[in-house]
């Protein structure tokens, strides 16, 4: 029964590595992991280069409407494109010898709908969940999984190991570096995982299965791994391409394949110029030997705490940081909760003396009891109090001087975020003015107004007089008095205000009357 592939894949830098040194392919036919090394001499470029001759590998094997590969030309396939990779690396490093030290692991499977054509080269892992049951397809080609094999420590031990990282073969440019290469039948609802150790490194099995196994979709359950990943350390670059075996489906076959990682974004450079060299028929080794150097077989294995053996390859001889080798995998996991505390604190800080700053710069006038007064900070309350404000100085400009604008204003914590000091009493001096004005307006208002005396042209007379003696007024003024006249100087008598009082008129802002 044919079967098909639905694939989600993630690659990433991690939480510590300035660079992806990681690559990935994946396609229906074809789904692969290299974890490149070496640093500043390009960890990245031997990935890449790993990548590209599996890519070209799977193109062939794609041929329109005709038979993929299958069982053993499957192996036969895997097995030509990493010589190639493997010479090609070996041709960069005669070409530029600042690239001496690169290499890279490989760990995936070719598929051709009913077994899995498996190769593997380093410390990637692939798993297997069937039926349930969750377990590695792969064998660590590292020293510390050497003495596991023969019994010198326990996988517990391995695990926290000093040395864990170094490894015994990857492809590096060296001819005896050879990867395993096996075939496993293929069931309908397996479930595959392949990895770079940014996952495996930094978390166990025990917490990768029951994510790996879990009923969430393949995207959740990538992101679930990716975060496992970060709470173990996050340490190195994490790639991961988790794939479901499902009923044939022609579009899933046909899928356009996908590029991950490093290998999306390097340009393998063109050689030119290079002469062949002799890199020996010897025993396995780490380094490329000089020309002429008879190689020689590694040494045998140290005991667990003895002597690193010669032979052996150190990840960390070219970059400063890819695994965590001396860190416990306890401390590990409390990493990330130790960095998001400390981003935490130093988010704080950063507010609190920030503020700090930002108060100290500002200031604002405010009522202290009934005078006007200077704070520094600013007037904002909390709980009815003004934790933001320090009193700096009262003035003797009293608050109920002021016009009344100004005073809600001063009352309302309205006068502020002055820049300095000095303008704060700028403010305050052209305070006690309006005050001052103020109070000159009042006093003048409450003074009382002068009036002035009519004038009478004639002694003050009774009414009744005038009436009885009008005949010899009449004569001796050479006059006749009209009844009128008589009357009107009875008027006259009452006083008269010298002006009348002024209507109160309102100005459109209130701002501009100085008294409110």
């Amino acid at each position: 029964m044919a079967l098909s592939l639905k694939l989600a894949a993630h690659s990433e830098i991690g939480l510590v590595r300035s660079n992806n040194q990681d690559s990935a392919y994946l396609s229906g036919t074809l789904i692969v992991v290299a974890d490149g090394m070496g640093g500043a001499a390009a960890g990245d470029l031997a990935s890449s280069v790993a990548i590209r001759e599996l890519q070209q590998a799977d193109a062939i094997n794609q041929p329109d409407g005709g038979e993929r590969l299958s069982g053993e030309a499957m192996l036969e396939s895997l097995s030509g494109a990493l010589t190639k990779a493997n010479d090609s690396l070996a041709d960069l490093v005669a070409w530029d010898h600042s690239l001496e030290g690169m290499g890279t692991t490989v760990c995936g499977a070719m598929f051709d709908g009913s077994q899995y054509g498996i190769c593997h080269i380093g410390d990637s892992r692939g798993y297997l969940v069937r039926d349930g049951e969750f377990r590695r397809l792969t064998h660590d080609h590292s020293w510390v999984q050497s003495l596991v094999d023969d019994g010198k420590i326990t996988a517990a031990e391995a695990a926290d190991h000093p040395h864990r990282s170094l490894l015994l073969k990857v492809l590096n440019g060296q001819p005896t570096h050879t990867p395993d290469f096996l075939l496993v039948d293929a069931k309908l609802g397996d479930r595959l995982l392949f990895c770079s150790d940014g996952l495996c490194g930094m978390v166990d099995d025990d917490v990768i299965e029951p994510l790996l196994t879990s009923g969430d979709d393949l995207e959740t359950i990538v992101g679930a791994l990716t975060k496992a990943a970060h709470e173990g350390g996050g340490l190195d670059n994490i790639t991961i391409i988790v794939a479901d075996v499902v009923q044939h489906d022609p579009a899933l076959d046909a899928a356009a394949p996908l590029v991950l990682g490093a290998a999306a974004d390097v340009e393998i450079p063109k050689i030119t110029g290079l002469q062949e060299i002799d890199l020996g028929d010897g025993e396995e080794e780490t380094h490329r030997i000089d020309a002429g150097k008879p190689p020689s077989a590694p040494a045998p294995l140290s005991p667990a705490g003895g002597q690193v053996p010669d032979g052996v390859i150190d990840p960390d001889e070219f970059e400063t940081i890819r695994y965590s080798p001396h860190v416990p995998s306890r401390t590990r996991r409390l990493l990330p909760l130790l960095t998001s505390i400390l981003a935490i604190i130093a988010v704080v800080a950063a507010g609190y003396f920030g503020g700090n700053a930002y108060l100290s710069s500002r200031f604002f006038l405010g009522p202290d009891q009934d005078r006007v007064a200077i704070y520094q900070g600013v007037p904002d309350t909390v709980f009815g109090q003004q934790p933001f404000a320090r009193h700096i100085e009262t003035s003797q400009v009293p608050v109920g001087d002021l016009p009344k604008y100004y005073a809600s204003q001063l009352t309302n914590g309205e006068l502020r975020n002055y820049e300095s000091l000095d303008v704060a009493r700028q403010e305050l001096a052209r305070l006690d003015e309006l005050a001052e004005r103020c109070r000159a307006d009042r006093a003048a208002s409450a003074s009382p107004k002068p009036t002035s005396t009519p004038r009478t042209p004639f002694s003050t007379r009774s009414a009744g007089s005038a009436q009885s003696s009008g005949s010899a007024s009449d004569a001796v003024e050479g006059t006749s008095t009209p009844a009128s006249s008589a009357n009107a100087s009875a008027t006259n008598r009452t006083p008269t205000p010298t002006h009348a009082p002024a209507t109160a008129t309102s100005s459109p802002r209130p701002d501009q009357d100085p008294c409110g």
